[in-house]
């Protein structure tokens, strides 16, 4: 009940924003910058960067509310705004996934697999590791794990191979596990 309550209060604010109601960009922005923000920096792990694309998320999410078609949530519809410009920034920083042979990797995945099942790591040591990998690493991850894309989603948000985001998070996995056994 409180879910269709937030949604109905969530679609008037966007509809008083369509009408160019100052406040009801204040109050969605309010809403969801918390949640954005820590989506960013998750992808290009920079406290200032994040802010700044978050900026830039709501700016555009504003300019552009004529095209939210209510076919998801506000906040689904911003958050692949923000992927989309967290994935870009990085692309302006000239950060290029590479490709590795799938053939080499199955028989490592299944090492770091039957290693990761058998460690238990604190929430906190985690994050901090996952802050030290390389940034096609950490964004493929932070897109698979915690934003919840799956690799042909992560593939058409970073125009590569769908093979090449599988290979990426392995290897994502085996440099964190790396880096976690290492006392991060």
């Amino acid at each position: 009940m409180e879910l269709a309550v937030a949604q109905d209060q969530h679609a008037y604010l966007v509809e008083r924003c369509r009408e160019g109601d100052v406040m009801s960009f204040k109050k969605l922005y309010e809403l969801y910058a918390k949640a954005m923000f820590n989506t960013s920096l998750r992808i290009v792990n920079n406290r200032t960067e994040a802010e700044d694309v978050l900026q830039e998320s709501f700016i555009d999410a504003f300019h552009h509310i004529d095209s939210f078609e209510s076919k998801s949530s506000f906040g689904a519809w911003l958050k692949q705004i923000v992927v989309n410009k967290s994935i870009n920034h990085l692309k302006k920083k000239r950060i290029d996934l590479v490709e590795i042979e799938n053939a080499e990797m199955n028989n490592r995945a299944e090492a770091a697999e039957d290693e990761e099942k058998d460690m238990q790591w604190q929430v906190e040591r985690v994050r901090e590791a996952i802050t030290r990998l390389p940034v096609g690493y950490r964004t493929v991850l932070s897109l698979y794990l915690l934003e919840g894309y799956d690799h042909e989603e992560i593939a058409q948000i970073l125009d590569v191979a769908e093979s090449t985001t599988r290979t990426q998070y392995i290897r994502a996995k085996q440099k964190l596990l790396t880096i976690l056994k290492r006392g991060a």
